[in-house]
């Protein structure tokens, strides 16, 4: 009897191999965030296949295609968006700008989440001094309006890539910082923690096996929300002039770069903006699926209803 009790709860679990289909299916049944899922999947895929596929069509000047218009197919696929100003295939550049982009953005993100996030987890474990000390840097970053300070440092510092990551990343961590700090002086009260300190659990174990993964799901939400904002920092400030310079293109340098074609081939500024417009858009949709899907009080909304025998 003591074993089949034991046994039960192995049992109702789902197997590992079933996880992907419990996904997918949930995902599937959100048709917003599915279409979302998709838009990004494309793009991370031109990301990657993209300058592969198009070779030197982004690169090479062809004077004679030089503001070619969209959907004339007699240059080839490759210029079915058009040409820009130089006469080089817009798609192809397209393509090629979005490695930079998501570069950029993924680095930016990444590094401000695992900053943000071990500061979070001192503040808010430990406290103490060292917690109030690293509040107060935080207070002085946020006291200054981000883009504000990205464009002073970026003015003063050459505007590489490097720098931009660098600087968009440090105006991004108090946001996973606070967030973090909040969710484990919330989490470190609950009676698991308590049973595991008790137990003489050690602060890593404690910290990166029981709070960690409790709050994993708020971070990854707003590292989700967070990717979209940073591709319309990167492109806001390639569009002033301080982000990433020729010959390296981004999507914003494209929408700067059309700027002054826009009453004649308004075509070099709107297919880049579409494409920060359709990522950043997904990225929001994305994120609220996940909100759900990661929440078991809201997750039914998202799993199949089970049948009932009459």
């Amino acid at each position: 009897m003591a074993h089949q009790i034991l046994s039960t709860p192995l049992a109702d679990a789902p197997m590992p191999e079933n996880r992907f289909k419990i996904i997918l299916g949930m995902l599937w049944r959100d048709k917003f965030a599915f279409t979302a899922t998709i838009i990004l999947l494309v793009t991370i895929l031109s990301a990657i296949l993209g300058p592969w596929l198009f070779g030197d069509a982004a690169i090479v000047m062809n004077l004679r295609a030089r503001n070619a218009p969209p959907f004339d197919l007699s240059r080839g696929f490759a210029f079915i968006l058009g040409g820009d100003s130089l006469g080089r295939s817009i798609l192809a550049r397209i393509a090629l700008a979005s490695q930079t982009t998501m570069l950029i953005a993924a680095a930016t993100v990444f590094c401000s989440l695992v900053a943000g996030t071990v500061l979070g987890l001192v503040a808010g474990y430990r406290g103490g001094l060292l917690g109030e000390a690293i509040m107060r840097v935080t207070d002085i970053i946020m006291s200054f309006p981000s883009l504000l300070m990205a464009l002073v440092i970026l003015y003063v510092f050459s505007p590489a890539i490097s720098n931009v990551i660098i600087v968009l990343a440090i105006t991004r961590i108090p946001l996973y910082l606070r967030t973090t700090r909040a969710e484990v002086m919330e989490v470190r009260t609950r009676m698991f923690v308590v049973a595991a300190e008790v137990t003489g659990a050690s602060t890593f174990r404690l910290v990166f096996k029981h709070i960690l993964p409790i709050i994993a799901p708020t971070l990854l939400t707003i590292m989700t929300l967070d990717f979209a904002f940073v591709m319309l920092a990167e492109a806001s400030l390639s569009f002033l002039g301080l982000g990433v310079q020729a010959p390296d293109v981004t999507w914003g340098a494209m929408v700067a770069e059309g700027r002054a074609y826009l009453s004649k081939a308004w075509w070099l500024s709107f297919w880049p903006g579409l494409a920060i417009a359709l990522v950043t858009m997904s990225l929001n949709l994305l994120s609220n699926w996940l909100r759900i899907a990661t929440d078991p009080l809201q997750r039914w909304r998202l799993e199949k209803p089970e049948t009932q025998n009459v």
